[in-house]
This record gives structure tokens, C-alpha cells and sequence, in this order.
């Protein structure tokens, strides 16, 4: 009962912030890019920022909701999804200066969720094999 509770309230306030953060890059991507240079573009350019920093809370929200083994679980994954994130990036980063062609800092948003999701496969097996054992 107390799993799907919280489940459910994470889920609600992650669509939220994400909502918040599709509109307001819309917006900006809209509004912001004719705007001449100046703090008023570079504060509409920020603005999906906001959606942002509300998907950090609903998750820290999560982790501090959730009970210490699936706390455990997701803060392993995390870890695991963070060290191959920065083996991905450094590896590229090295690569650049060999000449491959430079990207932008977004890719490093998307090899993380993939991280994740490697990270987060890798250990289910892994639990599955002991639960098995």
C-alpha cells in the first residue's frame, strides 16, 4: 500500500516538472532565440531550468519516501549509471582531441539515461541471479 502511494505521488510530481519543463522549453526555444543578446534572453534561454530543478526535487523527494532497500537499490544504480556516464564522456572527450567532431554538452543528459537504463538492467539481473542462488 505504502509502495504504490508513493509511486503514485512521485509519478504525479515527475509528469508535473516535466510538463513545466516541455512548455518552458517550447517558450524558450520560441521566444528566447530571436531576443537580442542581454539578461533578458539569457533568462528566457534558462527558463526550462525551472522544469529542471522540479524533476531534482520530485526525485530527492522519492529517494528520502522510499523505504532503505529500494533506496539502496536506486542510489546503486545511480552510482553505476554516474561512473559509466564518465567513462562514456571522458572517453569521448578524448577522442575529440583525436579529431572526432565535438558535441554538445545535451549528449551527456542522454548517455546518462541510457546509463540508467544499462545500469538498472545489470542490476536486476544481478539481484535476480541471488534471489535464484
Amino acid at each position: 500500500m505504502h509502495e504504490k502511494r508513493v509511486g503514485r505521488a512521485y509519478r504525479g510530481e515527475l509528469l508535473t516538472a516535466i510538463a513545466v519543463y516541455v512548455v518552458l522549453l517550447l517558450a524558450s526555444i520560441r521566444y528566447g532565440r530571436p531576443l537580442d543578446d542581454g539578461p533578458l534572453r539569457t533568462a528566457v534561454l534558462l527558463a526550462p531550468m525551472i522544469g529542471f530543478a522540479m524533476m531534482i526535487r520530485a526525485i530527492a523527494r522519492h529517494v528520502a519516501r522510499v523505504d532503505e532497500y529500494q533506496r539502496m537499490r536506486l542510489l546503486e544504480t545511480l552510482a553505476l549509471a554516474f561512473g559509466i556516464t564518465g567513462a562514456v564522456t571522458f572517453s569521448y572527450g578524448f577522442l575529440e582531441t583525436a579529431g572526432f567532431p565535438k558535441v554538445t554538452m545535451f549528449s551527456v543528459w542522454m548517455v546518462m539515461g541510457i546509463s540508467w537504463g544499462v545500469a538498472s538492467a545489470i542490476l536486476a539481473l544481478r539481484a535476480r541471479r541471488a534471489v535464484e542462488s
